[in-house]
């Protein structure tokens, strides 16, 4: 049996989340299955009683996928409460290099990512800019308050 791997991320608005993250990670917003026009059509052809879907759940893309196929697919789970807490897992997104890279370098690449994820939605909680070990990374939320990193 073959294990796959999904994220799955509550939120209150899907579908805006769908085109932050699509942004942040270079996903598409995954279609519907062939013969469906929407993924609500294909929840109901699947038997899912109308009652368990929200209003509007599945009339847009709801999940996302890496369009290489390498990366897991990633599903924006509708829920009624608001986040709380600090996130107990976070997404980094490493588009410096690596320490490979001079730190120059790198920070030119993670502040011109976390440029575009600001116009997309985003906020900057905190700089770490620490050249004496060689380390530079962004700690951002997400539209819905969900924390991750640019590094």
């Amino acid at each position: 049996m073959e294990t796959t791997l999904q994220l799955t991320i509550d939120c209150a608005d899907p579908q805006r989340m769908v085109a932050f993250w699509s942004e942040a990670l270079g996903y598409v917003p995954e279609p519907p299955p062939a013969g469906h026009s929407t993924w609500r059509a294909y929840w109901a052809a699947m038997g899912v009683p109308e009652e368990e879907l929200p209003d509007g759940a599945g009339d847009c893309p709801e999940s996302i996928v890496d369009p290489t196929g390498r990366g897991p697919r990633v599903w924006f789970q509708q829920v009624p409460e608001a986040k709380v807490a600090k996130n107990r897992i976070h997404f980094d997104l490493k588009v410096g290099g690596g320490r490979d890279v001079p730190l120059e370098v790198r920070r030119r690449r993670v502040d011109a990512t976390v440029e575009k994820l600001v116009a997309a939605g985003a906020a900057v909680l905190r700089v770490s800019d620490e050249p004496d070990a060689g380390q530079y990374a962004v700690q951002m939320r997400d539209p819905e308050g969900n924390e991750f990193d640019v590094v």
